[in-house]
């Protein structure tokens, strides 16, 4: 199955990764739905102008996709959180990303980091949970949407759980040596991180 002519034109305008976040921050509604209840396809995220963090990364990877870039999604594991989902691309061999979240230093990134490790890290200081606890604690490989080829990811009516499903069940490489001791949020930091957050 393919887009439809609107998909095509509404996917055409988004011609730069810059683009792509700005339709995800300024046209798209974040998805409260407690536990993420849903798991929208590209498709369904342009027709219900709503997501989050893993139906944006999604619909991000259709996009660059669309403009020449393959599909890739990065997770990003927490503890005392939710993991974080990117969709990721490259630019004369240096990584960047974009996302959806609630939290605004958890969005977009520049490609300016030389790995997905690098890219990783550039999380760490912003990813906390409502205590205030820094809580990210590992990355996955970058993983190519179209091995979900099958289950026709990008314009399938039905949420595509497989997805998260596979993701959650990668190998994560850790950020942080076993034992680490916990770190804790500036509250400054803390209360710019939630600016312009649903509630």
């Amino acid at each position: 199955m393919s887009y439809t002519a609107a998909e095509r034109s509404l996917l055409r305008g988004l011609r730069t990764p810059e683009k792509i976040q700005a339709f995800l921050d300024d046209n798209v509604a974040y998805n409260k739905e407690p536990g993420g209840i849903t798991c929208r396809s590209p498709r369904r995220l342009m027709r219900d102008l709503v997501g989050h963090c893993m139906e944006g990364a999604m619909f991000a990877a259709a996009a660059l996709e669309f403009h020449g870039h393959p599909p890739l999604l990065l997770d990003l594991e927490a503890v005392r959180d939710d993991d974080h989902v990117l969709a990721v691309f490259r630019e004369r061999d240096l990584w960047g990303a974009i996302a959806k979240s609630n939290y605004a230093g958890l969005r977009y990134r520049s490609p300016v980091y030389r790995t997905p490790r690098e890219l990783a890290m550039s999380y760490f200081e912003h990813y906390y949970n409502l205590a205030g606890e820094k809580t990210l604690r590992g990355y996955s490989r970058p993983v190519s949407l179209r091995r979900f080829d099958p289950i026709e990811w990008r314009v399938n009516e039905d949420d595509v759980w497989d997805v998260p499903e596979f993701l959650a069940g990668l190998s994560h490489s850790p950020v942080l040596p076993p034992r680490a001791r916990r770190f804790r949020m500036d509250r400054r930091l803390y209360e710019a991180g939630k600016l312009g957050m649903a509630v």
